[in-house]
């Protein structure tokens, strides 16, 4: 099956909102074996929107729309795709009681327009809203079907879930199955090089290589009978890449970095405090993001002035006056004085020049040092980083908490 993600809404085209339903039905249809080549993004205008319709089911079996269900006369969605199919709207009774007892649910009351919103082919499943009053619902014929959705994301998604998934995998042939490996320290190309034979020899499964955030991801799909034959056929692939990319493959699927690093520490039992000055407490955010982090981390400190480096982290007078903040030399102390200080296994700091001015010559903006003390032994990593403020910033807590995943793993 092919099909085409159709999004209507004059505010998607004007860029007032961020088109997250498409993304979201991307990644599900995908999972489901439906292939997807083309997403269209058309405003609240019927010509377009039926001049779209007959562009999309040229080149695809299945089209998904969202939006356009509301109450008001530019929600013309599912008149519109009536329409295409031929099919004449009428009143669907439950539909209609539903939405009569959803105004009543929350003390309101139902205007005449929200009926049309009731209004739907004889012929076509009617896909419940339970978090709204538009419901949406799927229109075929022989060749063709159309699914409408809601705008709302909440909706939308809540809907396809429940819905319109179950009504798709009763077509599904195949089962899909895949597996993400998270990779972090090593660039997108570098992956890429070093398992190039892997991505040009695939073909059951497939690799599908992504960056974003400093980070690669590589999606590892398979289709087979079963389940557990695609786990199978998944799972030779996945050592391989392992074995060539170790140690930068952090996790898999779902999990993120921060997440990673947390479980590290509280496994290996160790506490660790942060001392950060362009990133802002950064680092210290993302680690406590992990539930269960109290337990270890002991404290996070902010210190952006020189005085405040000198009396919380003990960082040297003669350090700070003969190498400046942004040093090697201080990022060491700072570590070590965070550590101490809070009687903490690791202490990690971060010391640099996020922009947009403050930089010189000799120490340009997206100079930052990463200091790091595990058990009295210090290391630190200089980083050169180009952008704005805010990459600046979380490039370097990304590349600190990586940096303390490396230096944790043979602890």
């Amino acid at each position: 099956m092919k099909a085409e993600i159709l999004c209507v809404g004059t505010e998607i085209l004007l860029g007032d909102i961020v088109n997250t339903n498409a993304q979201f039905l991307a990644k599900e249809l995908a999972d489901l074996g439906i292939c997807i080549y083309y997403q269209t993004v058309v405003g609240d205008n019927p010509d377009r929107l039926k001049e779209a319709l007959k562009i999309a089911f040229s080149r695809a079996d299945l089209v998904i729309t969202t939006g356009g269900l509301g109450p008001t006369k530019d929600d013309l969605t599912k008149e519109v795709c009536a329409e295409f199919f031929n099919q004449k709207l009428e009143v669907n009774e439950e539909s209609m009681n539903y939405i009569k007892e959803y105004f009543k649910s929350q003390n309101k009351n139902m205007v005449k327009s929200n009926e049309k919103q009731a209004c739907f082919p004889k012929d076509s499943i009617i896909l419940k809203n339970d978090c709204g009053t538009a419901p949406g619902c799927i229109i075929k014929d022989d060749n063709n079907t159309v699914m409408l959705f809601p705008g709302p994301p909440r909706e939308m998604i809540h809907m396809f879930k429940n819905y319109a998934k179950p009504y798709l995998q009763k077509y599904q042939k195949d089962i899909f199955e895949s597996k993400t490996l998270r990779i972090c320290g090593i660039g997108e190309s570098s992956v890429e090089d070093q398992i190039q034979d892997l991505i040009e020899g695939q073909t059951n499964p497939t690799i599908a290589p992504y960056a974003k955030n400093s980070e690669v991801t590589l999606r590892i799909t398979a289709r087979a009978s079963s389940k557990k034959e695609a786990k199978d056929l998944i799972e030779p692939l996945k050592n391989e890449i392992y074995s060539r990319l170790a140690p930068f493959v952090y996790g898999e699927d779902d999990t993120c970095l921060e997440f990673e690093v947390a479980k590290m520490i509280i496994n290996k039992n160790l506490t660790i405090s942060t001392a950060e000055s362009c990133t802002g407490g950064l680092i210290a955010s993302k680690l406590i993001n992990y539930p269960g982090i109290s337990s270890v981390f002991n404290e996070g400190m902010v210190t952006y002035t020189n005085e405040s480096k000198m009396k919380r982290l003990g960082v040297k007078k003669e350090t700070l006056e003969k190498y400046g903040a942004v040093s090697e030399q201080t990022a060491t102390e700072m570590a070590m004085g965070v550590a101490k200080n809070t009687k903490s296994n690791i202490g990690i700091s971060v010391t640099g020049i996020a922009g947009p001015g403050g930089g010189s010559e000799q120490k340009p903006v997206g100079l930052v040092y990463i200091g790091i003390c595990i058990n009295g032994v210090t290391k630190v990593k200089q980083l050169n980083l180009k952008g704005d403020r805010n990459r600046i910033r979380n490039i370097t807590a990304i590349t600190a908490l990586n940096f303390l995943r490396l230096e944790c793993l043979n602890i």
